[in-house]
């Protein structure tokens, strides 16, 4: 028997210098749809998520807390994961960054680079941008007026002495690469940014610092630099699966671990934000190529592609907590109360900023998007057939009999359907879930529109006309099976709700505890078998009213 296909997701590590917010939460919310949706399709599938502990804005915020590096670090992290926990993603891994199995692994790779040469010690002076942790080219520097991008404070000009990676030396590797796989950086705008800018040249990057008071990972050999954090950082992807069980037998230097997950190598996606585009887009896969050409790491591959989702603002305003329209935990919980956990997951996956521009948070088109797409259309359709169903058939799906020849169409249901799981797959793997939503609904629409057009409530008044009905309300029932499969990843909490009412508890018992299910098997028409019980009980989304 063939192996599973396989699939491994990561979101970026988040810095804890303080606790969560949306943007934590939205990229994490679609890594675990993501993860959900391979899961769903039967795959072998590594989510992995955590946290980057050895910035110097930790050490910042750690003093103002009147606290050690280490002490705000273990308060961050727990925050993470329990809010992590607490949204049911599911991780199957939380790295920190001060562990002992990523720190001794980046150590490992950081010495291989140095024998090979494509890290030396030398010196740099430029401007260096303290929010982000990084140096900014001259031109960039004057092209944003000497402050940051990203929070518009001024650079700070720096010289220090450092190892560096030898950047330059990958320039024509990375063009030449990006030209074959133009799908490596998504949405395609970001690829255009990426190429554009390495075409101008690359400069080779510091990969230490000194002066971090033991803050960091050591350089091998040299105890005076501590590895640049985001080297440190981007190595997570890659620690966290490079293991193999005892007594197998690896290329290189073979680390231990309870399961081979060195399978799972390389990432299919790192999901990102746009601000770290660079990071991942280029000096992560030139650090890969170099480690790649060392003894014992010729088995690591590149990623499969990096997407850089956009950010969120808040009521049409950028986001700032000096103006008080940060969307924090405490507010995405405030959501979470009123309208639940999925409702909170739906509008970030379809109403997000997944492509290149900024969306907005705000409360209005909240409620609009709940009304509009759960409550009227999702909720709704499920409770028109399944209160049908109760006053017509005793509350038992009745199985199709009668053809119901006047509607045109009709015999096509099987055919919509399965239109539907084809659009919503390849959105899916694109990870447009707006797009794989809007498949989902629009079965869910042709449900409510093959009852405007079949009227099965005004049939049902003629005793002879049951059978015709009991043909209707089958295709809607089996409908909704299958776009219940379709929104699954998204919904995962009300569609097993949905599964419950239908008596399909085998699809939730499956992917219980990140098993995996048949999506190919399940989606196909026709398996809702007759007689099996369809409870109404309460709207699965409730029509809110501010």
């Amino acid at each position: 028997m063939s192996s599973p296909a396989r699939f491994y997701i990561t979101t970026p590590i988040y810095y804890v210098n303080d606790r969560p917010h949306i943007g934590h939460v939205y990229s994490t919310t679609l890594a675990d749809i993501a993860a959900r949706y391979h899961r769903l399709r039967g795959e072998d599938t590594f989510f992995l998520t955590g946290v980057d502990e050895h910035a110097a804005k930790v050490v910042d915020a750690a003093a103002a807390l009147g606290l050690t590096p280490q002490a705000c670090a273990d308060k961050f992290a727990a925050a993470f994961e329990e809010t992590f926990k607490r949204l049911d993603m599911t991780n199957n891994d939380f790295i920190r960054t001060t562990q002992e199995r990523h720190k001794a692994r980046v150590q490992r790779y950081v010495a291989a680079l140095l024998k090979s040469g494509d890290v030396y010690l030398g010196e740099y002076e430029g401007w260096y941008d303290a929010g982000q942790e990084e140096y900014v080219t001259e031109s960039k520097a004057k092209e944003n007026e000497y402050k940051s991008p990203i929070n518009g404070k001024p650079l700070v000009r720096k010289s220090e002495k450092n190892y560096f990676f030898r950047l330059s030396a990958y320039q024509k590797p990375l063009l030449e690469f990006l030209e074959k796989h133009p799908k490596f950086v998504r949405p395609e705008a970001r690829l255009n940014e990426v190429v554009a800018r390495v075409r101008e040249g690359l400069n080779d990057v510091p990969m230490s610092r000194t002066g971090s008071a033991g803050w960091g990972i050591p350089v091998p050999g040299d105890e005076q630099h501590t590895i640049y954090v985001w080297i440190d950082a981007l190595c997570n992807y890659l620690t966290t699966v490079d293991t193999l069980p005892a007594g197998q037998q690896g290329e290189g230097p073979t680390p231990v671990g309870a399961e081979d997950r060195r399978r799972y190598w390389p990432a299919d996606v790192h999901l990102i934000a746009k601000d770290i585009l660079w990071f991942h887009a280029v000096i992560w896969p030139a650090v890969l190529m170099a480690l790649a050409k060392c003894p014992g790491y010729g088995w690591i591959g590149l990623p499969g592609s990096v997407y850089a989702h956009s950010f969120w603002i808040a009521e049409g305003q950028k986001m700032s907590k000096s103006l008080g329209n940060f969307v924090d935990i405490e507010k995405l919980d405030g959501y979470i109360q009123r309208f639940g956990i999925d409702a909170l997951r739906y509008f970030l996956a379809t109403a997000g900023p997944l492509g290149t521009t900024d969306s907005d948070f705000a409360e209005a088109r909240f409620i609009d998007v709940y009304n509009a797409e759960l409550a009227n259309a999702l909720g709704n359709c499920f409770s028109r057939v399944s209160n049908m169903t109760g006053r017509y058939f005793e509350g038992k799906i009745p199985g199709p009999g009668a053809a119901v020849a006047a509607i045109p169409g009709a015999a096509d249901y099987a055919h919509v359907a399965e239109q539907a799981v084809a659009k919503a797959m390849a959105a899916y793997e694109a990870l447009a879930f707006d797009g794989a939503a809007a498949a989902g609904l629009e079965l869910v629409r042709a449900v409510d529109a093959y009852i405007e057009q079949t009227q099965p409530f005004k049939l049902a008044k003629d005793p002879a006309n049951l059978p015709q009905v009991g043909t209707i309300l089958y295709h809607c029932a089996e409908a909704l099976r299958v776009a219940s499969l379709i929104l699954w990843p998204i919904l995962p909490h009300k569609m097993e709700e949905l599964w419950e009412r239908m008596g399909l508890g085998a699809y939730a018992a499956a992917l219980k505890n990140r098993g995996s299910g048949q999506l190919g098997v399940w989606a196909k028409w026709g398996q809702l078998a007759a007689g099996a019980p369809i409870q109404k009980g309460e709207p699965l989304f409730p029509r809110y009213q501010a």
